[in-house]
């Protein structure tokens, strides 16, 4: 899936602003773009009034991106903007790529994250269970270390 150069914009403008730089999480937008250039990945935007249909020029508050493998689905990054958390928004993006790995045959959605992650607590909300640990994963700045969590969603197709 190439996106359209504005949407890859877009994206990165969220990454910019919801990734803590202190982890090492966030992608540059090389990565991004590549990783759209790969038949198997594809992302999703959501703007500030919940919506997925932006103009150009419009705001966009979150996105996810991921990669699928037969009939499973890494969620790679999945981010929202700052000042639109706690809106509902998180909810209605992590709901809306569920529902469109179901609709495209998935039968279960893997993510990681870092342990004090508190997006945790919206991957529970909708199912998704631990299924593994990467003690010392993460590195902070600091050299302070941090585990990775492997999380699962069993999707019943």
């Amino acid at each position: 899936m190439t996106p359209p150069p504005d949407d890859i914009d877009r994206i990165m403008a969220v990454m910019d602003q919801a990734f803590a730089a202190e982890y090492g999480e966030a992608w540059n937008r090389k990565q991004v773009s590549d990783a759209l250039l790969v038949g198997n990945c594809r992302y999703g935007l959501i703007a500030p009034d919940g919506s997925q249909d932006l103009e150009s020029g419009d705001e966009t508050a979150g996105f996810f991106l991921s990669r699928a493998i037969i009939d499973e689905e890494e969620l790679l990054l999945f981010a929202i903007s700052p000042k639109y958390r706690r809106k509902g928004l998180g909810h209605a993006l992590l709901g809306r790529f569920i529902l469109s790995a179901k609709q495209n045959g998935m039968r279960r959605v893997f993510l990681e994250m870092r342990d004090n992650n508190p997006a945790g607590f919206l991957y529970a909300a909708h199912g998704f269970r631990q299924i593994g640990l990467r003690p010392a994963y993460y590195r902070t700045p600091s050299g302070a270390r941090i585990d990775a969590i492997s999380q699962e969603l069993a999707l019943g197709n």
